[in-house]
């Protein structure tokens, strides 16, 4: 849902700029604004999941941005329009950070990248179900795309309420039961004391997750944003068929997502992340240069495999990189600070796109096509050459640790553990290695 309510504008741009008789690029500017905003709703929820669990905190946050949603639908003016949006970026911005932490702190460890491929694509399957709302309902509907904005309000309370009968994360309900983690104002204290301590201990991987993000962002929007309007305005193609092109590209990224997070786990997180993006910046020419409808979607799906294969890996490698009581916050501050950075990304598009012109049988048309793949060509370099020069922590066993402001030694154990499993077996004492399983089983 976090995908389907994200989406709905981008599907809807033209009508959008036909409705508040704005450009294109103005409607994009909303876009712009809920990506700004949304390192604020990161930092908010992220350390409620943190501090108070994941639950609660991710139900009031879906609960806000379906709110939001159906407020969309009722903008009477552009402004209202904008500032509505912007508002929906704060509540968008802590779902990832929730959903991340919450999806996969209790999955076995070597089941940890499958299921972060799974996870990733729920962004990708809420921007195929608005596509196929948006080919099949909003032409037939009296409420044109309003009728996306209506869906979606009504798919995230249901969501909501599902979450009501699935229990809290295992950490801490643990927490809670053994009594090991103050209450009140100790709590907080606690927690923000941890935090300080944690920012000097990882504010290097702090930047280098940001930086990371903000390249995975530019190549997921730039890629993505505006391809409905790319399909039609330099294609031109009609809003159903670039519809139909949009469900099979996300089709392609369902499976590259699934693929690669898979894969990640024998492989390496980086070394996926290289050869997907490597991979993606070949296909771009398949991806703009042919007329046909069939060449492109089949460009368009391999180019999504590839993004969105990529993308797979990071809910599980941003979770490895955190501060292991802070994977609440931690990367999802860091996913929306790199949002907040690649915000731009559909407003440049646009703008770059209107401006070059190209004359297809006589008619002027903006061309996408090439500010698209120069945009992909430098953000797929980048991403390939930045993720070789960092570093990953694969098989970190973080849902051991205790939540934070909670007992420093049962950290301490954690620590241990995973120094211990890093070093050469060889040079590994065997009653070493029979303590730390043992401390394991027990944990």
């Amino acid at each position: 849902m976090d995908g389907y309510d994200f989406h709905t504008v981008s599907l809807s741009v033209s009508r959008l700029a036909t409705f508040y008789n704005q450009h294109r690029e103005h409607i994009s500017t909303s876009i712009t604004l809920t990506l700004l905003f949304r390192s604020v709703g990161a930092a908010t929820f992220g350390i409620a999941g943190d501090l108070y669990g994941r639950k609660y905190p991710m139900i009031v946050n879906l609960v806000i941005i379906a709110a939001l949603q159906l407020a969309t639908a009722y903008c009477a003016t552009f402004s209202q329009f904008l500032g509505v949006r912007a508002l929906f970026g704060i509540g968008m911005g802590g779902i990832w950070g929730l959903a991340a932490s919450m999806g996969l702190e209790n999955m076995p460890m070597e089941a940890r990248g499958l299921f972060s491929g799974i996870l990733q694509q729920g962004y990708a399957l809420g921007y195929l179900i608005a596509a196929v709302f948006n080919l099949y309902v909003v032409p037939n509907s009296s409420h044109s795309w309003k009728a996306l904005f209506f869906i979606g309000a009504g798919l995230t309370v249901a969501v909501a309420i599902a979450r009501l009968f699935f229990p809290e994360s295992k950490q801490f309900i643990e927490a809670k039961r053994s009594g090991e983690n103050a209450t009140g104002r100790k709590k907080v204290k606690l927690f923000w004391k941890d935090g300080k301590n944690i920012m000097k201990e990882y504010w290097k991987r702090a930047i280098y997750a940001v930086v990371m993000m903000a390249l995975f962002n530019f190549m997921s929007h730039t890629s993505q944003d505006m391809y409905p309007t790319y399909m039609q305005q330099t294609k031109g193609f009609s809003p159903q068929m670039s519809s139909k092109a949009t469900i099979i590209a996300k089709t392609g990224a369902l499976v590259g997502g699934t693929i690669c997070g898979y894969y990640s786990q024998f492989f390496g997180r980086r070394a996926t992340i290289m050869v997907a993006t490597f991979c993606g910046a070949c296909l771009i020419p398949m991806w703009v240069l042919p007329s046909s409808w069939g060449t492109l979607t089949a460009g368009a799906f391999l180019i999504q495999f590839m993004v969105q294969g990529a993308w797979g890996v990071v809910p599980i490698h941003l979770q490895e990189l955190s501060p292991p009581q802070f994977r609440s916050s931690f990367p999802g501050i860091a996913y929306q600070l790199g949002n907040m950075i690649s915000a731009p990304a559909a407003q440049i598009s646009s703008v770059i796109s209107e401006g070059w012109i190209i004359h297809v049988n006589g008619e002027e048309r903006p061309d996408y096509a090439r500010t698209q793949a120069a945009m992909m060509a430098v953000i797929f370099s980048l991403l390939c050459f930045w993720i070789a020069c960092g570093s990953e922590v694969r098989g970190s066993h973080f849902e051991l640790a205790a939540a934070a402001g909670g007992d420093d030694s049962h950290n301490d154990k954690l620590r241990n553990l995973e120094n211990l499993e890093m070093r050469d077996p060889f040079d590994t004492p065997k009653e070493d290695v029979e303590i730390a399983e043992n401390k394991h089983s027990k944990e």
